[in-house]
């Protein structure tokens, strides 16, 4: 199971100076969708007496045609005793992983066996080595993996944060073709980005849709009970907002009904206002003597 981090990775190597293996491995990480390991040469490659350390693309092979990342970042020998020492050969690198060029870039010196295994040094604490990376994704190209589904890099945040909010939304998947097994994840997502929509101004025929696109993926296999309460919701919520918009179309024809006859009585008003105004005013000579 690789290790999801945000953008640090620390790996622990226990009974370093004991090991016997010519090239170590750490566990699996992911960094915006994309998996990550570091390897090490305890013995050293191309450059004896010195650790060699490199970031690398697992299962590179099998990553989907015209793969490509561009990634920034810094490989740190820990110094366990005060971080100031830490070690590390560049500030940080920049660099191209594909299938053609190479999934494998670090350096052979990363730090003198002599320095590390040095009486209280700082880099062996209790015979733990650790081995720390700063990376960052600048550009990816071509389609990542996340849970077995080949995705744009556009759609790894939404996929990554829909899988961490609800793990086991694809655990019973069995689907092998990758082709098909992305068709469904790229419903799954349009059914969602169909739900994105105001519930007044999704139309009745996208929420009916609705129910037929996630009745499918549900055969599928994927185990969607979080969007069913979703589609509830919506459903509930439009057919609340059809009739609220019922009831304001008579409010609002009530209203104006009452401003009619508001206006009719206020003009009533006026005329009764000018019959008493002349029945209180005297009458003049000369209309007498008309």
């Amino acid at each position: 199971m690789e290790k999801k981090v945000d953008k640090k990775f620390t790996w622990v190597i226990k009974d370093f100076s004991s090991l016997q293996y010519d090239k170590i491995f750490s566990d699996k990480f992911v960094v915006s969708g994309c998996k990550w390991y570091i390897s090490a040469y305890p013995k050293g490659y191309k450059v004896d007496n010195f650790l060699s350390v490199y970031l690398e693309v697992p299962d590179c092979g099998s990553l989907p045609s015209g793969w490509r990342r561009h990634a920034r970042y810094r490989l740190i020998v820990v110094n366990q005793r005060s971080e100031k020492l830490s070690r590390q050969r560049f500030t940080e690198v920049q660099h191209w992983f594909d299938v053609t060029c190479s999934n494998n870039w670090g350096f052979p010196s990363m730090l003198s066996l002599d320095e590390i295994n040095a009486k209280d040094s700082g880099f062996l604490v209790k015979g733990e080595l650790k081995i720390a990376i700063k990376i960052d994704l600048l550009e990816i190209i071509g389609k990542v993996e996340v849970n077995g589904f080949h995705l744009f890099s556009s759609q790894v945040e939404n996929v990554s944060r829909m899988f961490e909010k609800h793990p086991k939304t694809a655990s019973e998947v069995h689907l092998k073709n990758p082709n098909i097994r992305t068709g469904y994840m790229n419903l799954l997502l349009c059914l969602i980005d169909t739900l994105r929509q105001s519930p007044q101004e999704l139309p009745k025929d996208d929420l009916d849709e609705a129910h037929y696109a996630l009745e499918s993926l549900t055969d599928a296999g994927f185990n969607l009970d979080w969007l069913e309460k979703k589609i509830s919701q919506v459903s509930e919520m439009k057919e609340k907002a059809k009739d609220g918009e019922i009831r304001r179309q008579e409010i609002e024809i009530e209203l104006k009904d009452l401003k009619q006859k508001c206006s009719d009585v206020d003009a009533q008003l006026g005329k009764e206002k000018s019959k008493a105004l002349a029945a209180k005013t005297p009458i003049s000579f000369d209309d007498i003597i008309e």
